[in-house]
């Protein structure tokens, strides 16, 4: 159980470093196609050799079935969709404006529970997601309107991602749980590959910009986007929980906050970091009051 909530802490965290890497790569000039469409190149192909590794050394058995990976692939569709609805909210609005849209599935995500499977979240969990809200519009700058260059598509795009964010936690929660998840992720990651070239086709493949820098982000990216995360939340969410594991998840917000005022200049106010405070302590009390019934 803990081991699980700290996978699904940790993986978080990779995806709010993620949000300040890809600012930087937008910055070189790179598109959204390429961003998307070279993580998940190069994180299905780290997670292939992973797991062949694994089978090779460590002897380890694999569990394979058409019906089982058909739905995982499927799965994959949604943390595609997760990055393009979210990398093109961040080319529309500042990085703070963006994560806080994302961090939506945070109510998403207790929703769907009760909606698809009646299952209501214990108090403290309610109470934790209103301190998590609060902490966001503190730790988001939303205080400051006349600050903030407003976009309606940038605000659409990332209630989409914050939409299908959820859907991913909580279909990674309930499918292919049999696999290794090494295997789980790899499938995922590949159905998620398939999905992305059919949007964007993969011209970064002979265009030369492999050659111009694409190829260091997109290492980079695979392992802070495609690789640790779904790994370690493959490992930790059947474990954790659909809810907990949401509210954990919510981690990504103070850690993209931060290495955008470290690595991007970006001006963080001490409301923001107040705010980041309010969340942290808020995932700490569900951590503690709510293990009750971690799912």
């Amino acid at each position: 159980m803990i081991k699980g909530a700290i996978l699904v802490f940790l993986g978080a965290c990779s995806f709010g470093i993620l949000t300040t890497l890809v600012k930087l790569s937008y910055q070189e000039g790179f598109t959204l196609g390429e961003v998307t469409g070279v993580q998940v190149f190069f994180g299905m192909l780290i997670l292939w050799v992973i797991l062949l590794g694994r089978i090779l050394i460590q002897k380890i058995k694999i569990k394979f079935t058409w019906k089982s990976s058909w739905r995982i692939l499927l799965t994959g569709i949604s943390t595609g969709l997760v990055s393009v609805f979210y990398y093109k909210s961040i080319q529309e609005l500042p990085a703070s404006i963006g994560i806080l849209l994302l961090m939506q599935f945070t109510w998403i995500s207790l929703l769907i529970e009760i909606v698809l499977h009646r299952k209501y979240p214990t108090p403290m969990q309610w109470v934790s997601v209103l301190f998590i809200l609060f902490g966001t519009y503190l730790a988001g700058n939303v205080y400051s309107l006349e600050n903030i260059p407003w976009s309606l598509e940038g605000i659409g795009y990332g209630l989409l991602a914050g939409f299908f964010y959820a859907v991913f936690i909580w279909a990674n929660g309930r499918v292919g749980n049999k696999l290794v998840p090494v295997q789980k992720s790899a499938l995922m990651i590949t159905g998620s590959c398939m999905f992305i070239f059919l949007l964007f086709p993969p011209e970064f493949l002979w265009n030369g910009s492999l050659a111009k820098g694409l190829t260091e982000w997109g290492i980079i990216f695979a392992l802070f986007g495609t690789v640790i995360p779904p790994l370690f939340f493959a490992y930790g969410i059947p474990k954790t929980g659909v809810s907990v594991s949401a509210i954990l998840s919510s981690v990504e917000l103070p850690v993209a906050v931060f290495f955008s005022s470290w690595l991007l200049a970006e001006k963080v106010t001490f409301l923001q970091w107040i705010g980041i405070v309010i969340i942290l302590l808020a995932i700490g009390v569900s951590k503690l009051k709510g293990r009750q019934k971690f799912d």
